[in-house]
């Protein structure tokens, strides 16, 4: 058995499984070749991701400190950007927000390098992600037909794009206002309480809120491929729109880790955009379409 097998065989294959009348020994053995190539995509994938942990580990001082740490520095992009709007629109010192005055802990012997492994392996799977999407996507390719792969095109582009969107939302906008509320709030007026939060509970919520925003951007993605089959369409999600934004809002407060009201909008509202802008996609999917079946009848 070749070590690779080619798209014209795995063709062959995904015809048979079409074909209800294919002899099960000749499905069995093309199953198995199809098993032998999605082995080999996988290991190309998980090869590219582990180069980039390495890569990040070995500058893991420097990815910690402009990095990691950035969201948490009084002097973070996003604060003086915020603050300079709020001036511009004559809003005053609203936008402008506290300084983040903590300072993180360990309570493990291990946790600085274990924290450094999550680092590194979270940090390659976000810069390897559009070569992960596109092995994925050379293995799926041959299970479509042409019709399906001509609408298809650029969709590697698109689906990196919306995710590194996210991920950016998340951590230049989100993130700020999310450790700014939680680092300025106090319990009680007697001082008893001093915020000190944990090394792996900070890497935590930074990497949730990257990771989930970078997700969550995808709805137009979703939102095409489900029209384009046809499970979907503009009048089902016009009509599903109101309770598409109670779930929005529900999708919001779990992503957000803080409790504040200004967190969650900022999640909501681009979520509600990005839920009309799939709502426009699908339409001109949906006009398509009909113009297509008028040419065929």
């Amino acid at each position: 058995m070749a070590l690779d097998t080619t798209e014209k065989t795995r063709k062959q294959f995904f015809k048979k499984l079409r074909n209800s009348g294919a002899e099960d020994e000749n499905v069995e053995m093309s199953f198995m070749d199809h098993l032998e190539a999605l082995r080999w995509h996988i290991a190309r994938g998980v090869l590219v991701w582990l180069v980039t942990v390495v890569l990040i580990f070995i500058k893991i001082d420097w990815v910690f400190d402009h990095i990691i740490l950035a969201p948490s520095n009084p002097n973070f992009v996003t604060y003086k950007l915020f603050c300079d709007l709020g001036h511009f629109l004559r809003l005053g010192d609203t936008l402008c927000m506290p300084p983040v005055t903590f300072h993180l802990q360990g309570t493990t012997v291990s946790g600085p390098f274990m924290s450094a492994i999550s680092i590194a392996m979270i940090g390659g799977l976000v810069v390897a992600f559009p070569y992960l999407f596109w092995e994925l996507w050379r293995f799926i390719k041959p299970a479509l037909s042409p019709k399906e792969v001509r609408y298809s095109r650029g969709s590697i582009l698109w689906v990196s794009l919306c995710f590194f969107t996210g991920a950016a939302f998340g951590y230049f906008v989100l993130a700020p206002f999310t450790f700014n509320f939680l680092a300025n709030f106090t319990l009680g007026t007697m001082g008893a309480y001093e915020y000190r939060p944990t090394l792996t509970d900070y890497i935590d919520s930074l990497t949730n809120l990257i990771l989930g925003c970078g997700i969550a951007f995808e709805l137009p993605i979703l939102a095409v491929v489900l029209g384009k089959i046809g499970l979907i369409s503009a009048n089902f999600l016009r009509t599903m729109r109101k309770y598409a934004f109670v779930i929005i809002l529900f999708i919001a407060a779990i992503i957000t880790p803080s409790p504040d009201w200004t967190s969650q909008i900022l999640v909501a509202l681009p979520l509600l955009l990005l839920y009309e802008i799939g709502v426009v996609l699908v339409a001109r999917i949906d006009k398509k379409r009909i113009k297509e079946e008028k040419e065929w009848s």
